[in-house]
């Protein structure tokens, strides 16, 4: 299954995760009927796993590269273990957290590299604030396994020497551009050139992920739109939808309760399309 296909089953089948997570450590009581924005962007390569709650398993096998549709989320509180594929649930979780997942919030959870290899965990708020006409925003994120970098646009310096896990942003003129990456201050490219197509409106977040030791360093974006301050803009983007309104929020303040509910519900929602 790819990464379109497999953020749609995602985002269909969170009905089921909310009602299935009932039964295991629950959402808090106080939380109830209030929502977050999240999506999900897996980015460690090579790190297949198996994600419970308490003993109960929730996802199989979720793979790197995925990155999910936007859902509105149920804020609570989740218990969570999370275990290298096979390996749970009686063995040691290379993960094991009570998490929060708070209410208001448009933000992105990414599992990705440190920059000396290690896993790890960070949510990043979406800029959904109001683009000026005929501009496009761009965010860039880097959560590679990889020194400092700079982004360039068309061959001229963008951002420079953006280190894991940092992001930066700015508003540029809506229109196609070619982007790459380099190692701060040289041309040596590490990722790249790709196209950008930077919407009028538009956030497009672009993230480098991946490894330079192992050479599987990547480029994933994701669009955010609907964001005109003028009444005639055009929304595009591979993962956009209109957002709603972003409740700033702390970095890193989601966690991985996110991970669990929007995995748990397409691996749960395509157990049950077998069966049927």
């Amino acid at each position: 299954m790819n990464a379109r296909s497999t953020g749609a089953v995602l985002a269909a089948g969170v009905a089921v995760v909310l009602s299935v997570t009932t039964a295991a450590p629950a959402l808090a009581a106080a939380d109830a009927g209030k929502q977050a924005t999240v999506s999900v962007l897996h980015a460690v390569p090579g790190l297949t796993v198996d994600v419970y709650a308490g003993d109960k398993e929730l996802l199989q096998n979720f793979a790197p590269g995925t990155l999910t549709e936007p859902m509105k989320l149920d804020a609570g509180s989740y218990d969570i273990k999370i275990f290298k594929d096979g390996e749970g649930p009686k063995g040691t979780p290379a993960i094991q957290k009570t998490v929060e997942v708070p209410a208001g919030a448009n933000a992105t959870l990414v599992a990705h590299l440190t920059v000396d290899g290690k896993p790890a965990l960070d949510a990043f708020v979406n800029d959904t604030s109001k683009v000026p006409a005929g501009k496009a925003r761009v965010t860039v994120r880097h959560v590679a396994a990889a020194p400092a970098v700079d982004v360039r646009a068309n061959g001229a310096p963008v951002f420079k020497d953006l280190q894991n896990p940092k992001e930066a942003k700015g508003e540029v003129a809506a229109g196609k551009v070619s982007a790459d990456v380099v190692l701060a201050g040289t041309s040596t490219v590490a990722i790249g050139p790709a196209p950008l197509d930077l919407a009028e409106g538009s956030n497009t977040i672009v993230y480098a992920w991946g490894s330079a030791t192992d050479k599987n360093l990547a480029l994933k974006t994701q669009s955010i739109t609907g964001m005109h301050s003028a009444p005639h803009g055009v929304p595009a983007g591979e993962t956009g939808q209109a957002a709603a309104h972003n409740q700033q929020m702390t970095v890193g303040a989601l966690s991985l309760g996110a991970l669990l509910a929007i995995g748990a519900s397409g691996y749960l929602l395509r157990r049950r399309n077998d069966v049927a």
